[in-house]
């Protein structure tokens, strides 16, 4: 190594007076070990290099889960307080016809959902006065729930289910069937001597709702929408 300068004074003076300026600089740390390395030659292994770009690899990665969890913290804290409101103004209602027009417009909005059904399972489809309640509420013949949600499998009955759809027909959905492109099916249990509900939910966008996500959330919503309308029922 030569031991005669061969850097600018003023550059070679204010490395050695903040070293670790050099040292914290990603880029320039890089240069210098391939400069090193191409000192060496190609039949020297230098170690030291090796465990620098493994560090430097696993630093990497380090970054990225801890972007991914910042991100994740984020999404669960803004879809925390999306069902917070969607309730908070669920509660609100003091008619049926208020919380049911409430359903369809303001917490779809809040959920950002294209199109909301609040299925009940009797003998009244086609009511006129049920009709008249607005074409959030559908009526469906018994069995309609389970053969909807796990098309005759009971095994594949959660209270919670998400996937990707394309509905064939506007059975749920009516006339917006055919955009809509992922759904939530949540069941209601409104307690003993009552019909089966579901509550369903469909969006234009195919990832909204998708069998990797978390249920948790809804499960909370539905066990506070199960609460609300035995209130109704009674």
């Amino acid at each position: 190594m030569s031991s005669i300068p061969q850097l600018d004074a003023g550059l070679r003076d204010r490395i050695i007076a903040d070293p670790d300026a050099v040292l914290e600089d990603a880029d320039i740390m890089r240069a210098l070990v391939a400069a090193n390395e191409r000192a060496l030659g190609h039949n020297i292994v230098d170690l030291r290099g090796i465990a620098m770009e493994r560090l430097e690899a696993r630093l990497d990665r380090l970054e990225d889960t801890h972007r991914s969890v910042i991100a994740a913290a984020y999404d669960n804290l803004a879809g925390t307080n999306q069902i917070h409101r969607a309730i908070l103004r669920l509660l609100d209602a003091n008619r049926f016809e208020v919380f049911l027009r409430d359903l369809a417009t303001e917490v779809a909005m809040i959920l950002r959902v294209d199109a909301m059904r609040l299925v009940l399972e009797g003998p009244d489809e086609g009511d006129p006065a049920l009709e008249r309640l607005g074409n959030v509420l559908a009526v469906r013949p018994a069995g309609f729930i389970e053969d909807y949600v796990a098309h005759g499998r009971p095994n594949a009955l959660r209270q919670v289910t998400l996937r990707q759809v394309q509905p064939a027909d506007g059975r749920l959905y009516g006339e917006r069937h055919a955009s809509i492109r992922s759904e939530a099916c949540l069941l209601l249990d409104f307690g003993p001597n009552t019909v089966p509900g579901m509550l369903a939910m469909g969006s234009e966008d195919p990832h909204l709702f998708s069998p990797q996500q978390g249920t948790d959330l809804l499960a909370f919503f539905t066990g506070v929408f199960e609460r609300a309308m035995r209130r109704w029922l009674a």
